[in-house]
């Protein structure tokens, strides 16, 4: 199993993006959360076999319809904290 944190940059608030961020992952059985953060980013804490992780990583390049994604930071985390299913955390 692999876990990403990934840091999503761009128009990625208030436009659905947590939604369609849990909508993906669940679609594709990724664990884990997505929050806002204060900077206008959009966290994500991922994990999941790397197949899957690539095609979430890959819909999170293009967003929903109304995102712009500039750039995805991603940093790979030991899987130290286990989830259960995938949250939106406020």
């Amino acid at each position: 199993m692999k876990k990403y944190q990934i840091i999503v940059k761009g128009r990625v608030q208030g436009v659905c993006f947590r939604d369609f961020t849990r909508r993906t992952a669940n679609s594709l059985n990724i664990l884990g959360i997505v929050k806002n953060l204060i900077n206008g980013d959009v966290k994500v804490v991922a994990v999941a076999n790397e197949d899957d992780m690539k095609k979430f990583i890959s819909k999170l390049r293009i967003g929903p319809s109304m995102a712009r994604v500039n750039d995805l930071e991603i940093t790979n985390l030991d899987s130290t904290r286990e989830y259960t299913d995938f949250k939106i955390v406020f």
